[in-house]
């Protein structure tokens, strides 16, 4: 496959649907973190390939996909062990944006987006574990949606930090990622609305007002099919603490994960990525009370609040995709504001859908919805049926 947006790992890996079903006719491509019968995943790093055998069988949800039709057409980039947000790997160069090629696509999904983005594939299946599908969704304006924690299998894929890993999908349209919903999840309803709004405050008060506007201007047609949204506050550090307490439960459980691999094989990491695991390898569990407790406090709060028919409404991202290679202060700072927007969802274990709903100077905005813990199918059949946006 000629890849001028270097979204693949493989571009020629192609497995043929092993059945029939909604996804008869579609194609489909997997972050390198994926089991594949007799194929190696990389996790974007050289050092991980070398010293891992190839799969014996297929990922489960891989199994799912095929037997429902679709094909599959090769393994796509990801960051380096899935530690990052930014789609820059050191090792194997920045997939394109290609709705801004001078910007990052956003990461650890990278490749996944840029694939569904570009139009290379009809969907794509990557992974969420810190906003690892919506940060690069809403940088390449796309539709992506992590579901509930635990709700879609995992067996065969590459863990990040286990207790927030969750299997995500992307496509250029809510329709396919129902379908696609509809196959990796079982037992849940996808009936009913959702009536009462909320937006979180703190959420809003991260974007430029010229971005903010972009996103509000939406907001009136999606009252139109609900109730008026109700602005509030959900935290008392404007989710800073928040933020800050996701970082440290997944650093630790990163750690737990890979610090063995990493002080037997000592592998090559790149820049940002090698200090985020060291720091990660400073972490104590036993030090850590608090952040455990808030994660509980967390999860209670916003499960209240939602009940059986709310959204929270944030912005996916606190803006359009960063300028590529932005390093230091800008950086961090972006950074963190990103993770005070991705960590709520990842804190309470809920599903959430991005959409492609704004530009600003032809750069693309995402709009997040997040439902409570098991309404992953009403949430993606309410976003693909009833709500009209334009965009």
């Amino acid at each position: 496959m000629n890849d001028i947006w270097n979204a693949f790992v493989d571009g020629n890996l192609n497995i043929k649907s092993t059945g029939s079903g909604e996804l008869d006719g579609l194609t489909f491509a997997v972050k390198d973190v994926y089991a594949i019968e007799s194929y190696t995943s990389g996790a974007g790093n050289p050092d991980w390939l070398r010293t891992h055998e190839p799969a014996v069988q297929h990922a489960l949800v891989i199994d799912y996909l095929l037997k429902h039709g679709a094909e599959l057409k090769g393994t796509v980039q990801t960051d380096e062990l899935m530690y990052s947000l930014n789609g820059e790997n050191f090792h194997y160069g920045t997939p394109v944006n290609p709705k801004a090629p001078d910007r990052i696509p956003g990461g650890s999904s990278s490749g996944s987006a840029v694939a569904v983005a570009a139009g290379l594939v009809d969907f794509a299946i990557g992974t969420d574990t810190g906003g690892s599908i919506r940060i690069p969704s809403s940088y390449c304006g796309i539709y992506g949606f992590r579901p509930t924690h635990g709700t879609v299998s995992t067996e065969g894929v590459i863990p990040l930090a286990p207790s927030f890993d969750t299997v995500g999908w992307m496509s250029r349209n809510p329709q396919l990622l129902l379908k696609i919903g509809r196959i990796l999840i079982d037992g849940q309803s996808q009936e009913g609305n959702f009536k009462n709004l909320f937006l979180a405050e703190e959420s809003w008060e991260l974007m430029n007002e010229k971005d903010k506007a972009a996103l509000m201007d939406v907001l009136p047609s999606v009252e139109a099919i609900t109730n008026k949204g109700k602005m509030i506050k959900i935290s008392e550090q404007n989710l800073t603490e928040w933020s800050s307490a996701f970082r440290i439960l997944q650093g630790l459980e990163i750690w737990s994960e890979h610090g063995p691999w990493i002080q037997k094989e000592k592998p090559n990491f790149g820049p940002g990525i090698a200090e985020r695991f060291q720091w990660a390898s400073t972490l104590k569990k036993s030090e850590s009370r608090h952040q455990y407790q808030l994660r509980e406090t967390v999860r209670h709060f916003i499960s209240n609040l939602l009940g059986e028919d709310g959204l929270l409404i944030i912005p996916t991202a606190p803006g359009a995709a960063p300028l590529l290679n932005l390093r230091g202060e800008k950086a961090e700072q972006y950074r963190t504001k990103t993770m005070q927007l991705s960590c709520i969802a990842g804190l309470a274990g809920l599903p959430q859908i991005t959409l492609p709903v704004a530009e600003v100077n032809g750069l693309p905005l995402g709009l997040s919805f997040i439902a409570n813990c098991y309404q992953d199918l009403k949430l993606l059949n309410w976003t693909a049926n009833h709500l009209q946006v334009k965009q």
